[in-house]
């Protein structure tokens, strides 16, 4: 009875230690119960890693579709940019340029303003001091007198002199021998101005009234002043 229960014992040991066959009863339920669970893990895992890695595909699709973008974002924003700070520049030098004509004109009127101003005071203060000069020394018409009659042609024919009455005794006092002695007559005008004269003849005048001779020296520096004025 115990050679019975110990031979299945060790031959239960022998197979479970040598045996590499299982039983077609036990096979049929292994694969009925074991096979479809590995192969759904495995179908499993694959799906999810096929899953995993179309995520990450997609993922890195995504990221360089971005870097692109980003690139030509950058490239064209940096044209872009740099045409408009071209553009702003140039503008600014021409603003500039506008704003330095523009100051460079502004200080050349304000030149010519200050030049004009202090020509005409100059001509005023001259204007004063001639007048002046006729008041305080009436003997500078004998000179103005001298250089009108030296512009005639030496043979005048009905030649007189027309003066102020104010300025006709001093020339006859100076001058009137000679005049007399050329022929000359004097003659009055109350409209011509002291220190003044005009010398005539039958083909030629000459102007030399205060009035007169003032207007040809502002005309000739580019002015219209009146002596009146």
């Amino acid at each position: 009875m115990s050679d019975i229960l110990t031979e299945p014992a060790n031959n239960t040991r022998q197979s479970a230690a040598h045996a590499t066959v299982v039983p077609k009863e036990q096979l049929t339920a292994f694969e009925r119960w074991e096979l479809p669970s590995f192969e759904a893990n495995t179908a499993s895992q694959l799906t999810r890693g096929t899953k995993e890695t179309s995520a990450l595909t997609t993922v890195a699709e995504l990221e360089n579709l971005r870097q692109q973008a980003h690139d030509e974002g950058f490239t064209q924003g940096h044209d872009t940019g740099y045409a408009a700070g071209i553009k702003q520049a140039r503008d600014e030098a021409a603003q500039l340029h506008t704003l330095m004509q523009n100051f460079q004109g502004a200080l050349n009127q304000v030149d010519e303003q200050i030049a004009q101003s202090l020509l005409d005071l100059s001509l005023e203060v001259a204007r004063q001091m001639v007048r002046e000069t006729l008041l305080t020394k009436p003997e500078v018409i004998l000179k103005t007198i001298g250089d009108a009659i030296g512009t005639l042609p030496h043979f005048n024919q009905n030649a007189h002199l027309v003066l102020h009455p104010d300025d006709v005794e001093l020339v006859r006092k100076q001058m009137g021998e000679q005049l007399s002695h050329a022929g000359w007559k004097i003659f009055t005008d109350t409209r011509i101005q002291r220190g003044g004269c005009r010398v005539e003849t039958s083909h030629s005048n000459v102007d030399a009234t205060v009035e007169a001779r003032w207007k040809r020296i502002v005309e000739s520096i580019g002015q219209d002043k009146s002596w009146q004025a």
